[in-house]
């Protein structure tokens, strides 16, 4: 029984996520959390273009709040808006741009558009991206495929399925539709094969000299002064050591 109340809430949420999808198509739209609150549930809109998606006077949220009650059986439900900071490094935001950009103004710029969003992917610091823009709808004789890519991009292994950020979808033109991939590396990943080699440390080694104690000045001893013997006393000396002679 519990395993499926946990099944049914999660086809809820699905269910949920793909009515507000369609509702915002074309809006700028990249991902949706939902979230349960002792009020009520939280749906987090992320997006490049809030205008677009509150429309006037919040008309658009007035409405999808009324539709979320009546068909999903949601108490209360309450959407926010979630900015993205930044739209280049968002895959999903770039998909809506290259979506709409072709079906306004046709196929025929498409590899300019390839080469300017891979440019602005590369300028927001990511490692590394790639577009492949495909379908009927590209101008030739046969339906091509062109890829645009650069920097370093994982294919394989557990950073390209969990670290690289995927998107795809199509622009429905009059010729055909045109198919677009999209696969970006962001520069916040730490790849495993990526080593950082630290410069051994430096070993200065120094003498230190010992403080010199300055020199005790040693008092002056006092000398006597010698004075000299009196010429009549000399000469007396030498007169007496003659008589004994």
């Amino acid at each position: 029984m519990i395993e499926r109340k946990f099944i049914a809430r999660k086809i809820k949420v699905q269910e949920v996520e793909n009515f507000i999808i369609q509702q915002l198509s074309n809006s700028g739209n990249s991902r949706i959390e939902i979230k349960r609150t002792p009020l009520g549930e939280k749906i987090i809109v992320y997006t490049s273009r809030p205008g677009l998606i509150v429309g006037r006077k919040g008309e658009n949220i007035k409405k999808m709040t009324q539709i979320l009650k009546t068909k999903y059986n949601m108490e209360n439900p309450q959407i926010e808006i979630g900015e993205i900071k930044s739209p280049y490094l968002d895959p999903n935001t770039v998909l809506d741009e290259m979506v709409s950009s072709l079906e306004r103004f046709g196929p025929k710029r498409f590899k300019f558009l390839g080469y300017e969003m891979l440019k602005k992917i590369i300028e927001s610091k990511a490692i590394g991206a790639e577009i492949i823009i495909g379908g009927v709808g590209i101008p030739g004789a046969r339906a091509k495929s062109w890829r645009f890519f650069s920097g370093y991009l994982k294919k394989s292994g557990d950073v390209s399925d969990s670290q690289v950020l995927k998107a795809q979808g199509r622009a429905n033109l009059k010729r055909g539709c045109i198919g677009i991939k999209l696969m970006i590396l962001p520069p916040d990943i730490r790849l495993p094969d990526k080593v950082k080699i630290n410069e051994p440390a430096i070993i200065h080694v120094e003498e230190i000299k010992e403080e010199e104690k300055p020199k005790e000045e040693k008092p002056e001893k006092k000398t006597k002064k010698r004075t000299p013997k009196k010429k009549k006393e000399v000469k007396e000396k030498e007169d007496g050591s003659d008589k004994k002679e």
